[in-house]
């Protein structure tokens, strides 16, 4: 039994990798959250965007980009999370759930806005 739990390297190294997991997705998300602080915090930008944005009130552009924002700047840190707690077997599922989605986003973004 004690054995066993001292060959199990990966328990105490968890939190590193979910730390590392959470640099690199916070470096690959630093050019879209300051895009969207920045269209959060400038109400003229609205006039950039065509169709439904620019259609919305002042106060809902502005709410829908602090949404924006803040979810972005939240996940590094639920990503970083995940990775530290969750399985393998976990991992993978919610990966591929994420791939599924963002593929299902961009196709439907080139049909219906583009």
């Amino acid at each position: 039994m004690n054995q066993r739990e001292t060959l199990d390297i990966t328990r105490e190294r968890s939190g590193l990798w979910g730390t590392l997991a959470g640099l690199i997705v916070a470096a690959l998300i630093a050019i879209p959250l300051s895009a969207a602080f920045a269209f959060a915090t400038h109400p003229h930008s609205q006039q950039l965007f065509a169709g439904r944005l620019s259609d919305a009130t002042a106060g809902g552009y502005q709410t829908f980009w602090w949404i924006v924002t803040l979810f972005l700047l939240a996940l590094p840190f639920l990503v970083g999370y995940a990775v530290a707690t969750l399985s393998a077997r976990a991992l993978i599922i919610v990966g591929s759930v994420v791939a599924v989605f963002v593929v299902a986003v961009v196709i439907l973004g080139q049909m219906f806005v583009f």
